[in-house]
């Protein structure tokens, strides 16, 4: 790799202005798509499985951001009939505000980062900010804030990104891998997150989803069912789960494994989990350690392509999209699962992670009155943090410059693609994908 000095890199972002200009980034183009919005969603659905498919769009028409949170393959390819920079970093590639959360790093501090990654992959770097663009302006509203207070969130959230993407451009390397946020104790819904997350035990878990046996006091536990979202699985289906783990032990540091292998597992259920997901195929392993009171949840989860591939030229195939998603997500993340990793199911890949551990995310209610705009400011600075890991701050923030105008043009673009994201989802309520529906 040849070694290319700061002012070179700088003024290599600084060029690109000239392939699209900072203020034309509000543009969107929704009737040059290659297909319908229902349409492209049909086709996402090829491989899920048939009887969660119905599920899934009747959690979509519930509201315009339940809509936007599944339909990430009708922005995939809004966004790419549209110009991008060409400045690639990796992707969170599904960035709105409900796929931050608050988590357990390894050494059991409760952290606050970017935690949904099933559609990372390296692209435009402004790919993740027009989505949560997006998903701010739709969160507003739906949160009762005006157009002009939902519009200023974004514009916030973007020139925290920029700030932030400056700073970084001037750190060393080594101390922008490890940076730490310090803006999360400023914004009202983080402590929402946090205090969930703090209750989300391994043994809240526990009396969540299972029950015992009987009720003798001690009886062994299994998964309850609560069909649709957990179901319990066949003998056969429970083999196949449990034998993906010797793959996926694999796969993990030595001392990963070693712990691992102090757990034996007990239960095995198919789990309906998130919104764009719905119809994949997802499965927890119940697992207990030090008796009855040491529980260890993991979910396998089916990752397909991400939707933005089809529209990246350079996009290598992913050999396999559980690795897809667990490289994506340690290149932005400074605190990782330490059970993260990937395995397979037959010809289907998983990823591997641990379920609801002190796992907590915000609400919608929680961004009503002055939470849209601290939080806002979060969602700017993690990105940034994630894109800065895993590409290069020099370059986007000599693209990015010190100006506002790069703001403004993205908090208009939040304005026009939730006002076609609500176009699209009345187009699904009307559809006979949902035709129940009032």
């Amino acid at each position: 790799m040849q070694w290319t000095n700061p002012q070179e890199r700088r003024k290599f972002g600084q060029t690109r202005r000239k392939q699209l200009g900072r203020q034309q980034h509000h543009e969107l183009h929704p009737k040059t798509r290659p297909a319908s919005a229902l349409e492209l969603m049909e086709r996402s659905m090829r491989g899920r499985v048939p009887a969660l498919v119905k599920l899934k769009y009747e959690l979509m028409a519930e509201s315009p951001f339940a809509y936007f949170r599944g339909a990430a393959p009708v922005m995939a390819a809004d966004l790419a009939v549209i110009p991008n920079t060409g400045i690639v970093s990796q992707l969170c590639g599904d960035a709105h505000v409900r796929n931050l959360g608050a988590f357990a790093a390894p050494d059991g501090r409760l952290v606050f980062d970017i935690n949904d990654f099933d559609e990372t992959i390296r692209g435009p770097f402004e790919w993740d900010l027009k989505r949560m663009a997006a998903s701010l302006v739709l969160a507003g509203r739906a949160a009762g804030h005006k157009e002009g207070s939902a519009r200023k969130a974004v514009e916030a959230c973007i020139e925290r990104y920029a700030a932030q993407m400056r700073d970084f451009a001037r750190m060393p390397h080594l101390e922008v891998g490890r940076f730490q946020v310090h803006r999360l104790g400023l914004a009202r819904p983080v402590h929402a997150a946090l205090l969930k997350a703090e209750r989300a035990t391994p043994l809240h878990t526990l009396e969540q989803l299972t029950e015992p046996l009987s009720a003798e006091p001690g009886a062994p536990r299994r998964f309850k069912e609560a069909k649709p979202m957990l179901t319990r699985v066949s003998a056969a289906q429970a083999r196949a789960v449990l034998a993906s783990l010797v793959p996926y032990r694999a796969v993990l540091e030595p001392q990963r494994q070693h712990l691992l292998s102090l757990y034996r597992p007990i239960d095995v259920a198919f789990k309906v989990v998130g919104t764009g997901s719905v119809g994949l195929r997802d499965y927890c392993i119940y697992l207990e350690g030090n008796g009855p009171a040491d529980p260890l949840f993991l979910q396998i989860k089916e990752e397909a392509a991400s939707a933005y591939a089809p529209y990246l030229a350079d996009a290598q195939p992913a050999h396999h999209d559980g690795q897809r998603v667990a490289d994506g997500q340690r290149a932005m993340q400074v605190q990782t699962d330490p059970f993260l990793g990937w395995t397979h199911i037959g010809t289907r890949s998983f990823l591997v992670r641990q379920l609801n551990d002190h796992k907590g995310s915000i609400d919608i209610e929680d961004l009503a009155r002055g939470g849209l705009a601290a939080y806002a400011e979060v969602c700017g600075e993690l990105l940034a943090r994630g894109h800065a890991r895993s590409g290069d701050p020099l370059v986007i923030s000599g693209y990015l410059g010190a100006g506002d105008g790069f703001a403004e043009a993205l908090g208009k673009f939040g304005s026009l693609c939730a006002d076609q994201t609500e176009k699209d989802w009345e187009d699904l309520r009307r559809s006979r994908k949902v035709q129940h529906k009032p």
